[in-house]
């Protein structure tokens, strides 16, 4: 069965980089729609950067500039480069694969069929 697993979280100062890494088994990733959503307690679920099967890409204004999303399909992983971090960029951050259902970025939770476990993001002032 698919499966998404996350890793490069931790805890960095404002202003620091990270680089998150989504390796996938088990369904085509290549040719899936794929993202990156985050999560804070008590706080939705959101989508902050998506690639797509062509790999377009799009980004959460809030990130635009600062993360970039990117694939490489010989190793089935999706990363989120994130550089100049802020604390409001701290959340658990899950990779997503497989649209299932249309809708205009960003989108919500239920458009996507895969999910990884996810990875912790603390950044401090």
């Amino acid at each position: 069965q698919a499966q998404l697993v996350e890793s490069g979280g931790g805890s960095v100062q404002a202003g620091g980089s990270l680089r998150l890494s989504c390796t996938s088994s088990g369904f085509a990733s290549s040719k899936n729609y794929m993202a990156w959503f985050r999560q804070v307690p008590g706080k939705e679920r959101e989508e902050v950067a998506e690639i797509g099967s062509y790999d377009q890409t799009i980004y959460l204004d809030s990130v635009k500039g600062r993360f970039a999303i990117s694939r490489d399909n010989t190793k089935n992983t999706l990363y989120l480069q994130m550089n100049s971090l802020k604390p409001d960029d701290t959340a658990m951050y899950y990779c997503a694969a497989r649209l299932v259902r249309g809708s205009a970025f960003p989108r919500s939770p239920d458009a996507f069929g895969f999910w990884g476990q996810g990875t912790q993001v603390t950044v401090s002032s």
